[in-house]
């Protein structure tokens, strides 16, 4: 396998500034992810100030391992949940909602980073550092994660979706079974979707679901059977034992509720006097965390002393709301914005792993952790990939393209490139025609103009239709040149469908059982073995 490194793909201009440019933003965020000095300072903090909010270690680590056993994690993850007991065991965290099959590349490329992070502060700290990535299953948008995006048989790209059950409340994803007929059908789409490979009848068990799995569930699976002997720690957010460990930091929440509406509001006002455009809205009154109510996931808004849903069908004082938090803390869930905080509360948090809409986004926040009395972590972008396949980087070397080439002006070098093919030179010569009919012609408008002054607008749409004629004959030629090209084209389809699926980066569009289904897993394994700078540069990967 080999590496090389490209540049940035573009990025929120924040996001930009923070790996780049730090001092430009240093008062949005707490760490210089370039300070070397960092990392210690964060670990002091842990270890003396977390305690204001953390929750009990003991309780957390067993709920942890509880969960990795549900879903087959490997010994190691589950070894690796309990070491979180530990008062010397810190962590490095990062997650994505549990897409179908896994959701894009990018999801995979996350867990990478998680564990090269958490290998690397360990042997700098000389402490267990615990890879977690967790898993974003309170979140609610069914849209967001019932489709995947596979290579199709043709070399196009195909669409992947999971029907949603008929009668599945506007609950959490994780709250969604599904039964095993949905199962059934998408995992027979993929199976016809993808070639007959050695891998293929591995990875498609590794896919398989049963009855009444979540989407949540069935993602973690997943990523256990990847991941699981590389010690990753997977959690469910929207797990109920997490819940009720995290009673108190709910209380805490709508306690502190205004506190954290005004520090949200300072971030976005900072974040817009240094130039930059908030990637969150901020909804006057908005509480920032849901409630379940009647089966549903709510939104909560404050007006005055009462808490309401959107619709106006729920109302609930404070004191009701903290009732409930303590009696029934499963029935609350986080939103973007106190959800960076809770998993501070659950787990020592070194550093976090974001991609970089989530580094822009975060800049709101400083002071929303700071009103919970919290601290932000360092903020680490995930490594970013693109995969070339030996069958493409044929290709590139039969048009003589470089990946450079293939990701920034490929539509450029493809109308070269047939541009040289046309050894008759259909539509220069067809160009020069048509500007010596137009030449030829002018004299004549002039003198029929002088005959009778009508004839003028007769002869210019006369002129205009023989353009009209000799461009349609240029198409044509264009046409069966392409015609006779067409192998060759289709070989450029590929290149264009390898690097840019749906004209977007390959690790936001294709699954990851395109490249397992083709390649086993050594090549992933690899990648989490290597000791990749996280820099926030884009890197090709020769498989």
């Amino acid at each position: 396998m080999q590496i090389e490194p490209y540049v940035s793909l573009p990025k929120p201009p924040l996001a930009r500034d923070y790996l780049e440019r730090f001092e430009r933003v240093a008062s949005l965020y707490e760490y210089d992810l370039r300070d070397a000095g960092a990392e210690r300072r964060r670990v002091v903090w842990l270890d003396e100030a977390r305690g204001e909010i953390a929750a009990d270690r003991e309780a957390i680590a067993k709920a942890v391992a509880d969960y990795n056993r549900r879903v087959g994690n490997a010994p190691e993850a589950v070894d690796a949940a309990l070491s979180l007991a530990s008062p010397v065991t810190l962590a490095v965290a990062g997650g994505q909602q549990g897409g179908l099959f896994g959701g894009p590349m990018l999801t995979l490329f996350k867990a990478v980073t998680i564990l090269q992070e958490a290998r690397e502060r360990s042997l700098r700290l000389g402490r267990p550092v615990v890879p977690v990535f967790w898993i974003a299953g309170e979140d609610h948008d069914w849209d967001e994660v019932n489709h995947t995006y596979v290579q199709s048989p043709e070399g196009g790209v195909t669409k992947l979706r999971m029907r949603r059950p008929a009668d599945a409340p506007r609950a959490s994803v994780s709250a969604i079974g599904l039964p095993e007929e949905n199962w059934r059908e998408a995992l027979e789409e993929l199976r016809a979707n993808l070639p007959d490979t050695e891998f293929k009848p591995a990875m498609l068990d590794a896919l398989r679901s049963g009855d009444g799995d979540s989407l949540t569930f069935s993602f973690a699976r997943l990523l256990a059977a990847l991941f699981g002997k590389h010690g990753l720690v997977l959690v469910d957010s929207a797990d109920p034992a997490l819940r009720r460990l995290e009673s108190k930091a709910f209380a805490r929440i709508l306690r502190r509720n205004r506190e954290i509406e005004a520090a949200l509001a300072e971030g976005e006002a900072e974040v817009r006097s240094l130039g930059y455009e908030p990637q969150l809205a901020v909804q006057p009154g908005q509480a920032n965390v849901f409630l379940l109510h009647e089966g549903e996931r709510t939104l909560l808004f404050r007006d005055g002393a009462v808490y309401r849903n959107r619709r106006g069908t729920l109302a609930c004082s404070e004191d009701e709301l903290l009732a409930l938090a303590d009696e029934e803390p499963e029935r609350f869930s986080n939103n973007v914005v106190t959800r960076p905080w809770m998993q501070d509360v659950l787990f020592p948090t070194v550093s976090v792993v974001l991609g970089p809409s989530e580094i822009a986004y975060w800049g709101m926040l400083r002071g929303v952790f700071a009103a919970l009395g919290g601290q932000m972590p360092i903020l680490v972008p995930r490594l970013e990939f693109t995969l070339i396949e030996g069958t493409v980087q044929k290709a590139m070397r039969k048009f003589g393209l470089s990946a450079a080439d293939a990701m920034q002006s490929l539509d450029e070098k493809q109308a070269g490139w047939l541009a040289a093919q046309d050894g008759y030179r259909f539509a220069d010569r067809l160009a020069e025609v048509k500007r010596q009919v137009a030449e030829l012609y002018a004299p004549i408008v002039r003198d029929a103009e002088e005959v009778n002054p009508g004839l003028r607008k007769l002869a210019e749409t006369n002129l205009d239709k023989i353009g009209q004629q000799i461009d349609f004959f240029a198409a044509k030629a264009e046409d069966a040149l392409k015609t006779r090209h067409e192998a060759a084209l289709r070989q450029w389809d590929r290149i264009r469908h390898a690097f840019l699926p749906l004209g977007k980066p390959q690790e936001r569009v294709y699954n990851g059982s395109v490249f397992l289904n083709k390649y086993g897993t050594d090549w992933l394994h690899e990648l989490t073995a290597a000791n990749i700078p996280r820099d926030g540069v884009h890197r090709f990967v020769y498989i």
